[in-house]
């Protein structure tokens, strides 16, 4: 009965190794490329491709022309109400008309709509 005891542990012991070895195998690989891995992705981080420029240049200048829209709602209600004699419309019409004129340069002009 002991030879048979003494076979199977050897047997659990190759099996087991075997496993263990594949497991081993595996973790080494994964330290090896882990760097790799880990550099890539901060190169990925820190570097913005032209399409992703594009698009973010694109929404902050809808951004902008949203902006300039609600100014213009704006100051033509603060112009209506200044021709009907309110004094602090006439003032908020003045400042709005400012900040349309430092926004307006900031927003490329389309060729298609001229």
């Amino acid at each position: 009965m002991m030879p048979v005891m003494r076979a199977l542990s050897v047997l659990g012991l190759v099996a087991m190794s075997l496993v263990l070895s594949g497991c081993l195998v595996r973790t080494a690989a994964n330290v090896v490329t882990a760097p790799v891995r880990v550099v890539s992705k901060g190169v990925d981080l820190a570097t913005t491709s032209q399409s992703e420029a594009d698009e973010a240049r694109g929404r902050e200048i809808r951004r902008r022309e949203e902006r300039l829209g609600k100014l213009e709602r704006e100051y033509r209600e603060q112009s209506e109400d200044c021709e009907d004699g309110k004094r602090s419309a006439c003032e908020d019409a003045r400042e709005t008309y400012a900040e349309i004129q430092e926004l307006l340069p900031t927003i490329p002009v389309d060729p298609e709509r001229d």
